[in-house]
């Protein structure tokens, strides 16, 4: 009999226990619930779902609009390399600057805006909206292809200059390139062509040979290692 009363006593307490531990639970969750319902209800009295919703909508809207100012530009600059019409490039320019203004941290219109200027001979301006394209705003926007191209392209404007701080920084860009997108030939033609520039001939020679390795038909690469060849090694 006194055993059985333990055994019921031992029960009675562990329902007791199960039962505050259910109803600890159950009144955290009621806690719970109701902030968030006071949350939702701070939210909706200020207006806040609405808010986002509007400018959710005008940040599509300007995407769309900055895409279709990029397209028209691309379309117009390829008018203009086919035309050599520098009127068009000059649209073209506009263009991507009506879509850089409208989203800044998209590297796209910031590098078809380089190419514009490029096109038409202005090559610090280009260097400057490379240098946009590839900042931390807008870098992120670039698939590593994208990337490695459009350092493959600062550093050819780079090396058309005849400041040595410029060949330097080609080179860094260069080097960078050829990891992103290691199956470049002109990349590695450029990084060949930068490591000769700093006599550096045994390197240049390996990155000339990787870019005939990669476009066997590459004739300025051949002429490159013809030359070299036939030149006293400085390294």
């Amino acid at each position: 009999m006194k055993a059985s009363r333990g055994r019921y006593r031992r029960s009675s307490l562990h329902s007791m226990d199960k039962s505050k531990d259910n109803w600890a639970f159950n009144d955290t969750v009621l806690q719970v619930g109701m902030l968030l319902l006071m949350f939702l209800f701070y939210l909706f009295m200020h207006n806040v779902p609405k808010k986002l919703w509007s400018d959710l909508r005008l940040r599509n809207r300007a995407d769309i609009q900055a895409k279709r100012h990029f397209v028209q530009g691309a379309q117009l600059l390829a008018r203009a390399r086919a035309s050599k019409s520098k009127a068009l490039a000059k649209e073209a320019q506009a263009q991507a600057q009506r879509a850089i203004a409208l989203d800044p941290r998209d590297a796209a219109p910031h590098l078809l805006k380089a190419l514009a200027l490029d096109f038409l001979g202005l090559r610090s301006a280009a260097l400057d909206s490379l240098d946009d394209a590839l900042s931390p705003l807008a870098a992120t926007s670039l698939s590593p292809s994208e990337r490695a191209d459009a350092l493959l392209k600062r550093a050819e404007l780079r090396l058309a200059s005849t400041q040595r701080a410029r060949v330097d920084s080609a080179l860094a860009d260069l080097s960078e390139s050829v990891k992103l997108n290691p199956n470049s030939a002109k990349a590695f033609f450029a990084l060949g062509d930068c490591l000769e520039r700093k006599k550096m001939n045994e390197d240049a020679v390996k990155a000339y040979e990787q870019a005939l390795e990669l476009e066997p038909q590459l004739h300025v690469a051949q002429q490159a290692l013809h030359r070299l060849d036939s030149s006293p090694k400085t390294n």
